[in-house]
């Protein structure tokens, strides 16, 4: 069992890229170890299900945000996530690059398009250069919701093939939505990666927060510029 999950949409790129598992975990002294780079060279904000969008450099105080970009290079920015769904994104041309958590409320809330949004609008970027990768989040297979929360994540995201219904049940699948959301932003289809895992089905690799039940640790997604 892998401890760390390295999409290859990133393989060509001077950035460590990656998604962690139950074993890696999220915890800085943790990633550290896996990777290398200095406890204090890794970023992780204060989450708190919001659509804060913050661009760090050289100050690394935690500040509330479910997303975090960077241009400076030799630092890690990451987030944590038991079920939401891990973005990590990263533009060649402009040299940026962040991670984004998004849950229901965020994904309701835009979080990955005020991302992209940051990008276009602080860094210039064009949304035809960004690679993408989507980890492992709860999939609709295992993520049924209220009509009150598809409605809410609808609102941002428009109708799609991100939801469905099993007897009476509604099934929702955040990361095609946020996948939906990206593709709106005009980001290209052909750089975006998403895991076909999901962290309910596979108790024994990642932490599940609908499975637990609210007693879990959390897994991470991280995202760095690197010269070597």
């Amino acid at each position: 069992m892998s401890r760390i999950i390295s999409p290859g949409i990133f393989r060509r790129s001077k950035i460590k890229a990656f998604f962690t598992t139950k074993k890696s975990a999220s915890a800085g002294r943790t990633i550290s170890a896996l990777t290398d780079i200095p406890e204090n060279r890794i970023y992780k904000p204060v989450q708190k299900h919001t659509d804060n969008v913050i661009v760090v450099g050289y100050d690394m105080k935690p500040r509330v945000a479910d997303a975090v970009l960077t241009r400076r290079k030799g630092i890690l920015v990451g987030v944590s996530v038991a079920d939401c769904v891990p973005v990590l994104v990263y533009d060649p041309v402009r040299m940026v690059c962040g991670s984004v958590h998004a849950g229901w409320r965020g994904t309701a809330k835009g979080i990955l398009k005020n991302t992209l949004d940051v990008m276009t609008g602080e860094f210039f970027s064009n949304p035809s250069d960004i690679i993408m990768a989507i980890g492992p989040a709860i999939r609709w297979c295992c993520y049924s919701v209220g009509i009150e929360v598809l409605e809410s994540v609808m609102s941002s995201t428009g109708d799609g093939d991100y939801h469905t219904k099993s007897g009476n049940r509604i099934c929702l699948d955040l990361s095609s939505a946020n996948r939906q959301q990206a593709l709106s932003m005009g980001v290209d289809e052909s750089k975006i990666w998403m895991s076909d895992e999901c962290t309910y089905c596979y108790p024994e690799r990642y932490y599940s927060y609908r499975y637990s039940r609210g007693s879990m640790g959390r897994q991470g997604g991280f995202i760095g510029m690197f010269t070597d």
